[in-house]
C-alpha cells in the first residue's frame, strides 16, 4: 500500500538574494566605423554627459564602434567629472573585469561615489558587499544603511534584502514589524520572493497581523509569477480546503507546475494525485515517473511508493531487486513502513 499525499505548506524564509548587476550590452547593432562627430567634439571638449553618452556608445556598440577600451576611458572621465552613472558603470566594469582586468578595489571606491550621489543601484550594489562580506569587510549596520537608502528610492530588490535582515535578525536586532512593512512594499512592487514571504507573515501572523486571505492572495501572486513554492503552497491550500474552497482540480494543476520546476514536494503529491485519480485521471506510469523524480532528490515517502510500484508492478514492471534496494533507502531515512516492508522482503531478494 503507497503512502498518501504530505499535505502540509512549505514555510520556509529565504535567506538575503545576493545579486550584482552587469551592464548588459544590447543586441548587435549594424556595425559603424565611427562615432558622432558632434557627440565625440562635445566629450572632447569636456561636456560630461557627452562623455557619459560616448563612454556608452562604445560599450555597447550603439552608434559606434565595439571599444571596451575607449569606453572605459570616456566612463573615466565622465564619472570624474561626478557623474553617477559613470561611476556606477565604472564600478560594474573593475567589479566583473568586463572591458578591463577585474579590479575589485577600485570597483568598491565608485560603487562608492556612485552611492553617495543617491544612485540606487549602487546602494544596492555597495549594501550587499557589507552583507555578505564580499571583496569588503562584512558590515550589517553598513548593509543596511546602503539598503535603506535604496530601499528608500523604491528599489525592490534593497527592500526585499533589507526585510530580510530585519526577518532573520542576521547580525542585526530582528524585528517583524519592519520585516514586513519592506516585504510588503517589495511584493506590491511585483517581487515574486516578496510576495511569497510576505503570504508566510500573513499565513502565520508574523508581524502582528494574522489574515489567511491575504496570505492565500499573495501567494497567487507569487505563483503566477512561476514561483515553485508558492505555487506549491497554493495547491496544498486547494488541495486540503484550507483558506480557499476544496478543489482537487486545480490543486493538481499547480502541484503540476511546481513538480515541472523540480519541486520535490509537489513531485511527490503530483505522483499521488496520478496514484489515486485525485483532480485528475488515474495513470500508473505518471505516477510511477513523479514518485522516481522525487526519489532521486532523495524523499522517503516518494523512495517507499516506488519502491511498492516495483513490488507490485504498478507502472512499471515488477523488479523485486529494484523494489528492495528503494525501501532499503527510505528505511535509512527512518521511515517505519520500509523498514517493515524490508523485513518481509530479505529473504526474497
Amino acid at each position: 500500500m503507497s503512502i498518501s499525499k504530505k499535505s502540509f505548506s512549505l514555510l520556509l524564509i529565504l535567506a538575503a538574494l545576493i545579486i550584482f548587476f552587469n551592464v548588459s550590452a544590447q543586441a548587435a547593432p549594424k556595425p559603424k566605423e565611427s562615432i558622432d562627430p558632434k557627440l565625440l567634439a562635445a566629450a572632447q571638449a569636456g561636456d560630461p554627459m557627452a562623455q557619459l553618452n560616448a563612454a556608452l556608445a562604445y560599450f555597447n556598440g550603439t552608434n559606434a564602434p565595439l571599444d571596451k577600451a575607449e569606453a572605459l576611458e570616456w566612463f573615466h572621465k565622465a564619472a570624474e567629472h561626478g557623474v553617477s552613472t559613470a561611476q556606477y558603470y565604472l564600478a560594474i566594469i573593475y567589479d566583473t573585469g568586463d572591458g578591463c582586468p577585474q579590479d575589485k578595489v577600485k570597483a568598491l571606491e565608485w560603487y562608492q561615489k556612485a552611492a553617495e550621489q543617491g544612485y540606487a543601484l549602487a546602494q544596492f550594489n555597495i549594501a550587499v558587499k557589507y552583507d555578505a562580506g564580499v571583496d569588503t569587510h562584512q558590515d550589517k549596520a553598513l548593509a543596511i544603511k546602503w539598503y535603506q537608502k535604496a530601499a528608500e528610492q523604491g528599489y525592490a530588490l534593497a527592500q526585499y534584502n533589507l526585510a530580510v535582515i530585519y526577518d532573520s535578525g542576521d547580525g542585526y536586532p530582528q524585528d517583524k514589524a519592519k520585516a514586513m512593512e519592506w516585504y510588503q512594499k517589495a511584493a506590491e512592487q511585483g517581487y515574486a520572493l516578496a510576495q511569497y514571504n510576505l503570504a508566510i507573515f500573513y499565513e502565520n501572523g508574523e508581524g502582528g497581523r494574522q489574515d489567511k486571505k491575504k496570505a492565500f492572495y499573495w501567494y497567487q501572486k507569487a505563483a503566477e509569477q512561476g514561483y515553485a513554492m508558492a505555487q506549491y503552497n497554493l495547491a496544498v491550500m486547494y488541495d486540503t480546503g484550507e483558506l480557499v474552497s476544496q478543489d482537487k482540480e486545480t490543486a493538481f494543476q499547480w502541484y503540476k507546475k511546481a513538480a515541472e520546476q523540480g519541486h520535490v514536494l509537489a513531485q511527490y503529491n503530483l505522483a499521488v494525485c496520478y496514484d489515486q485519480s485525485e483532480g485528475t485521471t488515474e495513470n500508473k506510469q505518471l505516477a510511477f515517473q513523479w514518485y522516481q523524480k522525487a526519489a532521486d532528490q532523495g524523499l522517503a515517502e516518494a523512495q517507499y511508493n516506488l519502491a511498492n510500484c516495483y513490488e507490485t508492478g504498478e507502472g512499471v514492471a515488477v523488479d523485486k531487486a529494484k523494489a528492495f534496494e528503494w525501501y532499503k533507502k527510505a528505511a535509512a531515512q527512518g521511515l517505519n513502513q520500509a523498514a517493515s516492508k524490508l523485513k518481509g522482503t530479505t529473504g526474497n531478494r
